[in-house]
């Protein structure tokens, strides 16, 4: 805690004990003020404006050190100044107090809190800043609320001070009228507890839950106004109709039909979407077998004098499509059928907020009503506009598996997830690949040492990496295709065979219907959620790709839950989309794969925390498999071990991350995961270790110093 911290929790806490250590509670007694009501009158009387600052300035000193009597000071307001005056004075010195205990609890206490249980508050904040003027007007409406408690609670979340004050003055102004009241007629009132009658405190609960049944009424009313031009069927042939075949929409249908709800799966082009047919399932195994020549290269570390692979690359692309026509049953047409899913083929058009109209390769056009649409329309690579590059064929990760030949030179632009899976796949198939990332370094959103240790490897594999270099034109030049890119050292010239785009993706957003309806989208071109994927008409959801935040398969089907009980269920409850522990790896060699924060995100965003890291060339498994690179690196609360991100790199990464994963979600921390028993030997061991890297930087070493001396007291 910094000096300042320190020197004003020492003042308050000073006050405090001074109030106690004095007994000036005596002073707040209302037998004790009914005794001297005639002689405070007559002070009063003698200097009516000194008299009222006196005791405004009492009035905030009491609630904003959180000290008892406020409620007398009130009756005692109503007495001696009337009401009118008492309530503008009360109503002024509570508010006052109120945020000058707001304020101190937060300077002393916030930072303290949102570093410890930062992220169990997330939920909490983001309800504060949506609604939170009206949460802080209702517990200021009821009086069963502490008023100090709420001034506490309401510290340590991000509600504006300025929100604060206005709605606490606004808020508590009805029961100081009361009070106010109650004070004009002091002489008939014998205790705090005859003020407030049962029935008045269930007037005021009924106010104070007015706002949030407002709130209701008002959504109410903006929902029927959305829908008011669209005419409603007056029967639905299905529960839901869920628009895209990929990952979201699949399990969004599958879902539906396991709770027996009536669902149309509408899919224009192949079941499966991007993951299965151009995304996740090919691209890993063609790194598989990019993989098995790389560690064919390196026979002699497994103690092979040589290992030779003979192969023709037409034949791995053969064998990557034939993997994912061994997985299309999982996805089929023929599988969603027998669930009980009606499966239709075609392009979608929402034609209102119940109805979807579905044209078929030969154009007739059918029309599909339902109570609920999810839209699960995905994404596809985005092409960026460069100069010159409508000269050149580009290919996206839709499109580099038609390739049956081996490019000679290879462009890839992008170093995200997709560029460097594929640059170093192709080469290691003997392609000479260039990758141009325009930011300082790959993989920009891991760490430094992260992308350095990827760089290293990429190096090795031959793949020429020019980070900070911007592409700015393309250009044939007779019989070379050629790119210009801006760098460091001034423009480049990259000569290439074939151009890989790998700059991100976009969502698929027009053409079926977003714009008639007036569908919202978010300035990254998602489609507009709301907490629980509703859009802007509440019956109609989106997830996946097509609104993201994360354009991960996992997440999407994550998602897919939520769309799907949301709108099957959401008239008793609706769940709020967690998005608390999202892992994801990138399947270069070394794999890297994390969950939750990294360092140069807990910097960024002020979070304070603690490093530990786990060398993998110490680990037994990886010096026998030859694997002996990489790290583990876990994030935590400082001083504790409950776990805020971790960080893998190395030899099957993604799967090692799963512990850290089941571990953040149900809050497990590093001393469960030490006391767990892994096998020996394996990866895993690795997790382990870390928490064991963690134990020994916390442990006592004082009561270990007396553990010592007991031993050799044993020993005589």
């Amino acid at each position: 805690m910094n000096p300042r911290k320190i020197a004003l929790l020492l003042f308050v806490l000073a006050l405090v004990g001074a109030f106690f250590l004095f007994d000036l509670g005596r002073f707040f007694d209302l037998a004790w003020f009914k005794a001297q009501q005639q002689m405070l009158n007559e002070r009063v009387a003698a200097a009516p404006w000194a008299a009222a600052a006196i005791y405004f300035v009492v009035y905030v000193a009491v609630t904003a050190l959180s000290l008892p009597g406020a409620a007398v000071m009130t009756l005692a307001g109503g007495a001696l100044f009337g009401f009118w005056v008492a309530l503008a004075l009360v109503s002024f010195a509570s508010s006052l107090g109120a945020l000058l205990a707001f304020l101190i609890a937060r300077f002393l206490l916030r930072d303290w809190v949102q570093t410890r249980v930062g992220k169990s508050l997330d939920a909490i904040n983001r309800g504060i800043e949506r609604d939170g003027a009206l949460y802080l007007f209702t517990l200021r409406l009821v009086p069963a609320f502490p008023f100090f408690v709420i001034n506490l609670a309401m510290a340590l979340t991000r509600l504006p001070a300025r929100t604060f004050y206005w709605v606490s003055q606004v808020g508590m102004l009805a029961g100081t009228a009361v009070y106010v009241n109650a004070g004009t007629q002091l002489g008939q009132i014998d205790s705090l507890a005859g003020i407030l009658s049962p029935g008045l405190i269930g007037a005021f609960v009924l106010l104070g839950l007015f706002p949030l049944i407002a709130r209701k009424a008002i959504d109410l009313v903006r929902a029927r106004a959305v829908y008011k031009r669209w005419p409603r069927p007056a029967r639905f042939d299905h529960n839901v109709v869920v628009i895209g075949g990929g990952s979201a929409g699949l399990v969004t249908a599958y879902i539906a039909a396991a709770v027996k709800a009536s669902v149309a799966l509408v899919e224009k082009h192949r079941m499966g979407g991007d993951c299965l047919n151009t995304g996740c399932v090919p691209s890993k195994a063609l790194i598989r077998s990019a993989r098995f020549i790389a560690q064919a290269a390196k026979a002699q570390s497994l103690g092979m004098k040589s290992a030779q692979v003979d192969f023709d690359f037409a034949d791995v692309m053969e064998r990557v499509a034939r993997v994912v026509r061994t997985i299309e049953p999982h996805d089929s047409v023929e599988r969603y059928h027998a669930l009980g899913v009606e499966c239709v083929q075609g392009n979608a058009r929402i034609t209102s907020p119940w109805t979807v109209e579905v044209y078929g390769e030969d154009g007739r056009a059918r029309t599909l009503s339902a109570r609920n649409i999810v839209i699960a329309a995905g994404a596809r690579p985005f092409v960026p506009p460069i100069p010159g590059i409508e000269q050149i064929e580009v290919l996206t990760s839709d499109s580099v598996w038609s390739l049956r030949t081996l490019p000679r030179r290879l462009l890839v632009l992008g170093g995200g997830p997709i560029g460097c899976e594929l640059a170093q796949a192709f080469a290691r198939f003997g392609a000479a690949v260039t990758q141009v990332e325009m930011a300082e370094r790959l993989m920009l959103r891991e760490d430094p040492e992260v992308s350095a240790l990827v760089e290293q490897q990429f190096a090795a594999d031959g793949v020429q990496v020019l980070t900070r270099h911007k592409a700015t034109r393309f250009a044939v030049e007779g019989d070379e295709r050629v790119l210009y890119a801006e760098g460091p050292a001034g423009e480049v010239r990259v000569v290439f065979d074939a151009l890989l785009c790998a700059v991100g993706r976009t969502p698929n957003v027009s053409g079926y219907g977003l714009e008639e309806l007036g569908i919202a989208l978010r300035p990254n071109r998602t489609v507009d959620t709301n907490d629980y994927l509703q859009t802007l008409y509440p019956n109609i959801y989106a997830c996946g790709d097509v609104t993201g935040p994360y354009q991960f398969t996992h997440m999407a089907a994550h998602q897919a839950w939520y769309a799907a009980v949301n709108a099957l269920f959401g008239r008793f409850r609706r769940f709020r989309v967690d998005y608390s522990v999202v892992p994801w790896a990138t399947f270069t060699e070394p794999e890297v794969a994390r969950v939750g924060l990294n360092e140069s995100e807990a910097t960024e965003k002020g979070v304070a925390f603690e490093v530990t890291v786990y060398g993998l060339d110490d680990l037994d498994r990886a010096i026998a498999d030859e694997a002996a690179h990489g790290f583990v690196k876990v994030l935590t609360v400082p001083g504790r071990d409950r776990i805020l991100g971790v960080t893998i790199v190395g030899e099957h990464a993604g799967e090692l991350i799963a512990e850290y994963v089941l571990a953040m979600r149900h809050g497990l921390g590093l001393n469960k995961l030490l006391g767990t028993i892994h096998i020996y030997p394996t990866m895993n061991e690795a997790n382990k270790y870390a928490a064991g890297v963690w134990k020994r930087a916390h442990a006592p070493q004082k009561l270990l110093e007396w553990v010592g001396r007991y031993h050799a007291w044993m020993r005589g």
